[in-house]
């Protein structure tokens, strides 16, 4: 009985991401928000959960510079965030 595997009878097919490719910040518009958010990872212990507003300003940066495809934020995750921004705004 043979144990080898045969790889070559599968055949694999690549596939693009779902979102598309991302345009490289070659001119480091964002990189103040990436820093930012870099920071906060490494002082709260990489836990991102911790980092998601710096994270959220990161994705809005993107999106205003055309760095990637503007998408609402509740899509990407952060509708609490959205409705917490929205409560602290003060009644006229």
């Amino acid at each position: 009985m043979s144990t080898a595997m045969n790889f070559s009878s599968k055949s694999f097919t690549p596939r693009p991401p779902d979102k598309g490719a991302f345009p490289l910040d070659h001119f480091g518009e964002c990189s103040a928000f990436k820093e930012r958010f870099m920071e906060c990872l490494r002082h709260s212990g990489y836990e991102s959960a911790a980092c998601r507003q710096r994270a959220m300003a990161y994705l809005e940066c993107r999106m205003d510079r055309q760095l990637m495809t503007n998408e609402p934020l509740e899509k990407l995750g952060f509708k609490d965030l959205i409705n917490e921004k929205s409560e602290e705004k003060p009644e006229k």
